[in-house]
This record gives C-alpha cells, structure tokens and sequence, in this order.
C-alpha cells in the first residue's frame, strides 16, 4: 500500500529506564507531600484545592512512571 511507513515511538527506548525512575520518583514525593499535608494540617486548616492538585500531580507522575517501567521491561502497552 503506498503511504505506509514503519511504527517508531515518540521516546527513544534508551530512555525508558530513566524516565521510569525519574517519574516514579517524583511520584513517590508528590505522595509523601500530600500524606505529610493531610496529617499535619487541621481539618479547618485545609484546602480542597491544593489537595487535589497534590493529588493530581502525584496520579500523573505515578501513572507514567509506571507506564514507562512496563515499557522498560518489555510490556509493550
């Protein structure tokens, strides 16, 4: 068929490993930051908003980090 070209990935596979540690690190700290903010503030002392962007950002990291170990360990997802 005229038109077809070869599947490559947008991230060099060299990279897989250090982008799992990176991201999965960055996820464990964004874990421990929100777990240190909820057992420290009081419950008057909170904010919906910055919980949920500490959520958030931790979600991310920690989804893609495991995305990237799957890949660095040959589960093509």
């Amino acid at each position: 068929m005229a038109g077809d070209y070869p599947v490559s990935t947008p991230v060099p596979a060299s990279l897989y490993p250090t982008l799992a540690t990176v991201l999965l690190g960055g996820g464990l700290c964004m874990t421990g930051s929100f777990f240190l903010y909820e057992v420290t503030k009081t419950k008057s002392n909170r904010q919906l908003s910055s919980e949920l962007l500490l959520a958030f950002i931790s979600a991310v990291l920690l989804g893609l980090g495991t995305l990237f170990l799957l890949l660095w360990t040959g589960v093509y997802v």
